[in-house]
């Protein structure tokens, strides 16, 4: 490999149709990356005879053969003894400094727990966050925790609130990103006191932290692009989340059915192909894959299991963005000098 290429680890055991779809999606980023090179880690054969359907991959990739891979069903506690699976081999390579970010389409719970284990926490960063680029009717926006955690202090969002700061500037490229809480209403007195207590914290240090934070915002509000930046547990961010998709899902598939109980509504489609379009490009799904494990010192990235070529190709291409723009190092430079626990604490003392 050329010197100081930039490098992403695969597992390409990982997901649902793996390594076929691992090796397309490699296909498609590396037309966008000519720069870019992989470090494959899994079955050796298999990989090989997808390559063979891009011959061109053979320059900017090297497989490492793995005996082993996680499943879906395995538990966390058992796969983070297991050094020989592809996906603990690749986020290994992330923590000996042999590529910059791993990304994976396989279990989850698995690639949490090995990512924190083997790349551990930022200094300054109690919990590690799940983080996505959504679309909103104006744009795009940011949201975390999406699971990693169920129950969040007001430490932890704070936390959170920096951290996704720092990536919708850089992966968004906003100046000035808009952080908001989620909560159930937008009064001062609503929610529970961990979110009212980040608050605080997050209005009293917002210019020491370099945030426009402004306020609470509601799950209503979230398609209508009142925030650029939106801060939750990750039980409540993993709901809305899903709400939100549903939501999306339920409106499509009401639109398709009217649609074709009206014969005179098959009348206008021609004179809606534009506008259709539009809609399909905003909402599409496979151009938000690669939720990031935010708050970690090195970039893991969680492709969708059931990603096609060109879905995991946007995971790839995140990481790279990311990668870039050298996200794990502005996350510890913006921490370096504010200590947060040490604000609640002050805050604390205060109400005493």
């Amino acid at each position: 490999m050329e010197e100081n290429p930039l490098i992403i680890s695969v597992d390409a055991m990982g997901g649902d149709h793996s390594p076929k779809i691992v090796i397309e999606g490699l296909a498609i980023a590396s037309k966008k990356n000519p720069d870019m090179r992989f470090l494959l880690f899994g079955d050796s054969a298999l990989i090989e005879a997808e390559m063979k359907k891009f011959p061109k991959l053979k320059d900017v990739c090297e497989i490492r053969h793995c005996d082993d891979l996680v499943r879906n069903e395995d538990k966390p506690s058992q796969v983070i003894r297991n050094k020989n699976t592809s996906m603990y081999q690749a986020i290994d390579a992330v923590r000996n400094g042999e590529a910059q970010a791993v990304v994976s389409a396989g279990n989850t719970g698995a690639l949490m727990a090995i990512s924190k284990m083997l790349l551990k926490t930022i200094q300054k960063i109690h919990r590690p966050a799940i983080v996505s680029i959504m679309p909103h009717r104006y744009g795009k926006y940011v949201m975390l925790d999406l699971g990693a955690n169920s129950e969040c202090s007001a430490v932890n969002l704070a936390e959170f609130a920096v951290m996704g700061n720092v990536l919708a500037r850089h992966a968004l490229d906003l100046p000035s990103p808009r952080v908001a809480l989620l909560n159930i209403g937008s009064e001062e007195m609503k929610g529970r006191e961990e979110i009212r207590h980040a608050a605080q914290m997050l209005r009293e240090a917002s210019e020491d932290l370099g945030l426009n934070f402004v306020g609470y915002i509601e799950p209503h509000d979230i398609p209508f692009g009142k925030a650029d930046v939106i801060i939750a547990d990750g039980f409540t961010g993993n709901v809305a989340l899903k709400s939100i998709e549903g939501t999306a899902k339920f409106a499509a598939a009401i639109l398709k059915d009217a649609v074709k109980k009206s014969p005179i509504s098959w009348l206008g489609l021609p004179f809606l192909a534009f506008a259709a379009r539009h809609v399909k490009k905003v909402m599409n799904p496979k151009l938000y894959n690669g939720a990031m494990f935010v708050g970690l010192n090195g970039l893991s990235v969680k492709s969708h299991g059931g990603a096609d070529g060109f879905s995991f190709s946007v995971a790839i291409n995140n990481a790279a963005l990311l990668v870039r723009q050298n996200f794990v190092a502005t996350i510890k430079e913006e921490l370096e000098d504010i200590d947060l626990e040490e604000i609640s604490q002050d805050m604390f003392y205060d109400v005493l």
